[in-house]
């Protein structure tokens, strides 16, 4: 299960192949159709929203009427490709065959109306006067919108309940070949079964990837992140850990082990269903509530609505809000490693803000009785006073938990005790694993309880997500080490048995390694160095070369500026409505140039939809880190181009050179653009950007269907030379 960068190390999506149910190819299938073609159906839709609140005295120029029916035939195509993957779920999908088959004729049918009434190519002739179109039928394309996007919404909530249970029925594959694996008892039996096993494991892996990647919620993308690495970890452990079983069938501390595995796998699978069904069981609580930094923001946020309203809340219930929270303190005061300074400063910091909640209590009883500007000014200090306390309490929480944190990691980053451990199982010194375990365990205690302390203070839910599995992989790895460093000295000269004790020491130092990426996330949450919520995957980390955007994050564009760049987005994503038309006619999805222009089509609709305010780009930073992106990208379809064009002769090589020589200018200049710093000038900056990629989203148009064309050709000749030399060689046998 290969995994790409998630919180805090915690694993994301893996990009494996596999495929589904009656040979259903999950890579080109459900998911990825039915999410490019929305994206290709949804601005256009936005884009008729804005053809239809046109002024009626507007001068109705050609290149106006050909624009809008440019549009509307964009429009049809699109829905044309989306009801085709509508079909083709349907087909696969009996019991909700009909529901998407009526969704899909709705969609059919909204898309033709919007064709036919944007139809106004002739509309400045005499002979056309009595056509209906959109300048005489506004109310027919807000219907037929409507209803577009009505049966669009349909069939995407039909295809995520086949996801939903593609996923499940996967993860009941795995669950069955699991409970063979527990009962086999010959090396030949579970070999076979484990290659079935591994197979259904990078099956469910690219499901519930492509799933991962799908959730707009950060806090479930993150737990089903740590419930991925779970499993992607538990795999190789489940490997040499029943192999060790099979070996030693008497051992006691090998089963043991083996069970530790098993049971963490299958929690890992039921919370990944869990998941993506949005069923919690009976009585689960919600790890948010238990965090000294939730319960504070919750607080503030209570006490700050008493400046609009005096009687919106009790003061019961006010008082046992800061309770609450003050409480969960005691996981620091109570800690035998907090230092004495830290737990003084705490203790008294808590006892202020205990104070001064009495003192605001007593200005807000006087407040509602005394409506005067003295007693207004006061409960404004009271609240501030405690705001403040409740800050300088969060300084110190964080300074104490990141502080015993850090001096933790460094202490054990040379990992003394664990090779300790190995040296005593390959010696099978009963006294030394004694002695070594007891002082591991004793590590594993203090790494436990500070991952507790770090989720408290993680500031964001996936950190406090990341922190949670990083406390419980320590807690079940520790045990899992023991068990098998105890096997290990019991069969000293055991292959496998030391080969299955440095599968879990190799988990638990890469869980140290991610416990210190987890730690200086947090610590550039809480200095604000990073938002709320998790960057765009694509995205590059922030370099010298673009260190200047911070100061544009301030920066503000005025109406007449926010215009024309929605304008200049418009046209681009009308361009990546052109490129995907054009990367669907390519048979072999996997060419290069179709691959690299594909990435350059979803990142310039990345950048449409930021022109519109939307997506996943959230500031100029965003937008310049997806610019030197798509200017990579550029240059990578150029290379594709030219390694192409050596197979063609030198008049169709000629052509696609030129376009070439347009394309790698644009990119250097776009490269350029974005490290040359422009302050106090987002609007230029972000014009010539949008500029030159809609630029090369044209050249890009060209090239695949040029490359395309000429493919064609180069595949026909072939063929005509084949048949030919076949021809010559019968008749020289004749």
């Amino acid at each position: 299960m290969a995994a790409s960068p998630g919180p805090a190390g915690v694993g994301g999506a893996g990009a494996v192949q596999g495929s589904g149910p009656s040979g259903f190819t999950f890579d080109s299938g459900l998911e990825i159709k039915t999410r490019s073609v929305e994206q290709t159906l949804l601005p256009l839709v936005s884009q008729i929203t804005t053809l239809i609140n046109h002024k009626d005295n507007t001068k109705k120029s050609d290149k106006t009427l050909q624009a809008i029916q440019r549009v509307g035939q964009a429009v049809n195509l699109a829905v044309g490709r989306f009801v085709k993957v509508g079909e083709a779920i349907a087909n696969e999908n009996r019991d909700l065959k009909e529901e998407i088959n009526i969704a899909c004729i709705e969609a059919k049918q909204a898309g033709e109306t919007i064709a036919a009434l944007t139809d106004v190519s002739n509309l400045n002739h005499p002979e056309s006067g009595g056509q209906i179109t959109i300048f005489t039928d506004k109310t027919g394309v807000i219907k037929a919108a409507r209803l577009l996007l009505s049966s669009v919404t349909k069939v995407l909530l039909l295809a995520d309940r086949v996801v939903i249970k593609q996923i499940i029925t996967s993860r009941n594959k795995v669950l069955a070949t699991m409970e063979r694996l527990e009962k086999v008892n010959s090396f030949q039996e579970f070999v076979q079964i484990f290659s079935q096993f591994g197979n259904e494991m990078v099956e469910f892996a690219h499901l519930t990837g492509d799933r991962q990647n799908d959730l707009k919620d950060e806090k479930k993308k993150a737990k089903m992140a740590a419930a991925r690495a779970v499993l992607e970890k538990c795999t190789m452990m489940l490997l040499t850990a029943s192999k060790t079983c099979l070996r030693h069938p008497n051992c006691e501390s090998a089963h043991k082990n083996k069970e530790g595995v098993f049971d963490r796998m299958k929690v890992a699978l039921d919370k990944v269903i869990e998941i993506v069904t949005d069923c919690k069981p009976k009585g689960e609580t919600d790890v948010a509530s238990i965090s000294v930094f939730t319960g504070i923001k919750e607080f503030k946020m209570n006490i700050e609505t008493l400046r609009e309203n005096l009687y919106f809340q009790s003061k019961e219930s006010l008082s046992a809000t800061l309770e609450a929270t003050l409480e969960r303190t005691e996981d620091f005061t109570d800690s035998a490693y907090t230092s004495h300074e830290h737990r003084e400063r705490i203790l008294e910091l808590s006892a202020q803000a205990r104070r001064e909640l009495q003192q605001l209590v007593s200005v807000w009883i006087q407040a509602q009785s005394k409506k005067t500007k003295s007693v207004a000014e006061e409960l404004e200090l009271s609240v501030l006073k405690i705001s403040h306390s409740l800050n300088e309490l969060k300084k110190e929480l964080h300074s104490a938990a990141t502080q015993r944190a850090a001096d933790l990691l460094k202490y054990h980053a040379d990992h003394v005790v664990l090779k300790a451990l190995k040296l005593t199982g390959v010696e099978g010194n009963l006294e030394g694993l004694a002695e070594y375990a007891c002082k591991f365990s004793e590590q594993k205690e203090q790494l436990v309880e500070t991952c507790r302390l770090l989720r408290h203070v993680s500031g964001t839910e996936p950190l406090e997500i990341a922190c949670v599995h990083a406390e419980e992989t320590f807690q079940v790895t520790g045990y899992q080490i023991i068990s098998a460093a105890e096997t290990l000295t019991l069969h000293p000269s055991s292959k496998i048995a030391k080969e299955n004790l440095d599968v879990f020491c190799e988990a638990w130092e890469s869980q140290i390694s991610d416990m210190s990426t987890l730690l200086r996330e947090i610590n550039d949450v809480f200095e604000g160095r990073r938002g709320e919520k998790y960057g765009y995957l694509s995205l590059p980390k922030l370099t010298k070369n673009n260190a200047n955007l911070k100061s544009l994050k301030a920066d503000k564009l005025d109406s007449e500026e926010k215009a024309k760049i929605a304008k200049l987005g418009l046209k681009l994503g009308l361009l990546t409505s052109d490129a995907n038309c054009e990367i669907e006619k390519w048979e072999n999805q996997d060419n290069e140039i179709v691959r690299h222009g594909r990435n350059m089509s979803s990142m310039a609709y990345s950048l449409y939809l930021f022109t519109r305010g939307e997506g996943p780009l959230k500031t100029s930073q965003d937008l310049i880190h997806q610019l030197e992106v798509f200017a990579e990208e550029g240059l990578k379809v150029a290379s594709s181009v030219q390694a192409f064009s050596k197979q063609l002769k030198d008049d169709d090589k000629l052509i696609l050179l030129l376009e070439i020589n347009k394309l790698i200018p644009l990119c250097h200049q776009l490269q350029t653009i974005t490290k040359t710093p422009l302050q106090n000038q987002v609007f230029l900056k972000a014009d010539k950007c949008i500029t030159k990629t809609r630029s090369m989203m044209a050249i890009l148009v060209q090239l695949l269907s040029l490359c395309f064309k000429l493919l064609k050709k180069l595949q026909m000749e072939n063929n005509r030379w084949v048949s030919v030399t076949s021809k010559d060689s019968v008749d020289g046998k004749t």
